[in-house]
Formats: structure tokens, C-alpha cells, sequence
């Protein structure tokens, strides 16, 4: 199932739960939203729904606070439970692509999340994807959901399951439009002050990273903030006002601000050329708009 030139598709996976997906996924969603794009989120954990929470606390808070900040089109898949396997993955598949079709030609970018265990969702998700981002925790238990490394010589010794998953889906993704998947590594909570765990962990994902052809990024710090925000529906790019989060801003929403930043730019989204697109595709419509109004035939409007 390709998408097409109708959306990037934008997927967080990772086999372990509280690693930060739901959290980026929803930040980055609301950042794309006030650059001016079309976004779509997919929500494929039916049994954690973090994501889909996130926005229904959104739509609440700023229902009860008459505010005006911007939505996501969002779809939460649930998983079925019949007695055959075969006929629960071709009903998922029909509901995946069901959700995929009625934001095509509108979405910019297309965000899925994903649950922290392998589901046949989760594999249609990875395959769909053009930006693949798994956000890692800075422990070696957390590393070990990428590669089994020896804690001796802190050596990579192979790779593990969901690094072979996002293998397969990248070779599926090739066979059936030619196009790669790009898989960016996010380190999360990484610690301010250097240790031993700390570098072992580095020295690993940049051993994963060469062996399975991914690139790695810093991602998020742990902050207090974003258990504030969630129950508000609220990210740190939302206006940071009283009125908005029933309180003042502090330093932390705008630094954990300004590393979402950070993280958008070494994602390296095709953001330039979404706008662009989009520029053209309204002056097209204006350019019609404007023949039809004067009784010319189409595309021949007034210069």
C-alpha cells in the first residue's frame, strides 16, 4: 500500500513502552500544524491509546476554555479480536487503509503512532513509513530493543527482533515504490552529567547505527513539564500564557521548546517542498477561481 505524493509519513515505533512516542508524535503533529500543514495523526496502540487520549484531553480543555489553537484529522485503529488470525490482519488492513484514503490528497503529513509490542498494525505502520523515528531511552536496557550488546566488552553482538522488523519493512517499502525509509534513532533522557552507562550507551547506538544504516539524533530530556501539559492536551508549542495553561510558563516548557526544534531540524522533513506545493496548488485554484468568476474559459484568468 503506497501513499504516494500525498503525504510523508511520519512513524514512531519502538518495542518497549515509555520511551516518548506518543509525546513526540503529538509535538511534532501540533508543531507541523503551526507551520500551516495539513496533518493526520493514527493512533494503531489500542491498548495503551496515548496518543488518542492526548488529543481528546486537547479537544476538552480548549472546548471548556474557548480557546483557538489547531487540531490534527486523528484515527485510532482499534485491534480485533476474532478467532482467525488471517481474517483480524485483512480487517485491520481494511481499516488501516480505510484511514490512510480519506486523508489523501489533503494530509501533509501523515503521523502514526505505534504500540511497544509487534502487532500486524505495527508492521503496516513501519512499512508505510518515509521517516521512521524510535525514540531510545539512554540506558542499556532500553538499548537492548535495538541490539544485544555484550556488558563486558560492550560489544554489539546482534540485532534484536524489532530491528529486524524495521529491516523487513524497509526492504517491502523498496520493492513496492523504490523509496527507503529513513530511520533516525532519538536519544531520550539523556543525562546531563557523563558516566560510564552513558558513553556505553553511545558507543552502541552508533554501533547500531552503522550496521542497520540509521542516523541517530538527540532527542528529549526528561521534564516535569510534559505530565503538566498532557492532561491539558497541550504541547510546549502552544501559546505559553495563563489563559492558555491555566498558569505561567516556566524555563523548562521553553527549553523542552527549543530541543523539539532541534530534533524537527535533524529529522530533516520535507517541509520546504510540502509549502511549496502547496503555494502552487492554491495559486492553480485562484488562477480558476478567478476565470470562472469572469465567464473565461478554465485557466484563463485575468493576468
Amino acid at each position: 500500500m503506497a501513499f504516494g505524493e500525498s503525504a510523508h509519513v511520519i512513524v514512531l515505533g519502538n518495542e518497549k513502552g515509555g520511551s516518548g512516542k506518543s509525546t513526540t508524535a503529538f509535538h511534532l503533529a501540533v508543531y507541523l500544524l503551526y507551520q500551516g500543514f495539513n496533518v493526520a495523526t493514527i493512533d494503531t496502540d489500542s491498548r495503551q491509546q496515548t496518543l488518542t487520549q492526548y488529543i481528546t484531553n486537547r479537544r476538552n480543555w480548549v472546548r471548556e476554555h474557548d480557546l483557538s489553537v489547531p487540531h490534527t484529522t486523528h484515527f485510532h485503529l482499534p485491534r480485533t479480536k476474532g478467532d482467525s488470525i488471517r481474517e483480524n490482519e485483512r480487517l485491520e488492513f481494511e481499516l488501516f487503509r480505510q484511514a490512510v484514503a480519506e486523508v489523501e490528497g489533503e494530509a501533509d503529513f501523515l503521523i502514526v503512532d505505534t504500540p511497544g509490542f509487534d502487532t500486524h498494525l505495527t508492521r503496516l505502520s513501519h512499512s508505510l513509513a518515509d521517516t521512521l523515528i524510535t525514540p531510545v531511552n539512554d540506558s542499556l536496557i532500553d538499548l537492548d530493543v535495538l541490539a544485544k550488546i555484550d556488558p563486558v566488552t560492550m560489544e554489539m553482538r546482534g540485532i534484536s527482533h524489532y530491528s529486524r522488523l524495521v529491516q523487513r519493512a524497509r526492504k517491502e517499502r523498496l520493492s513496492i515504490d523504490g523509496r527507503t525509509i529513513d530511520w533516525v534513532i532519538t536519544r531520550n533522557r539523556i543525562s546531563m552529567l557523563s558516566s560510564r552507562n552513558m558513553r556505553a550507551v553511545q558507543s552502541g547506538i552508533e554501533q547500531v547505527a552503522t550496521r542497520l544504516g540509521c542516523r541517530v539524533a538527540d532527542g528529549i530530556a526528561e521534564r516535569v513539564v510534559f505530565r503538566s501539559l498532557f492532561p491539558l492536551g497541550l504541547t510546549v508549542f502552544d501559546p505559553l500564557e495563563d489563559e492558555t495553561l491555566g498558569g505561567v510558563a516556566t524555563m523548562s516548557h521553553v527549553s523542552a521548546r527549543q530541543e523539539y526544534r532541534h530534533l524537527v531540524s535533524a529529522l530533516n522533513l520535507p517541509m520546504r517542498q510540502r509549502a511549496e506545493r502547496r503555494m502552487k496548488a492554491h495559486a492553480e485554484w485562484a488562477l480558476h477561481a478567478n476565470g470562472a468568476e469572469a465567464g473565461l474559459p478554465e485557466g484563463q484568468g485575468s493576468a
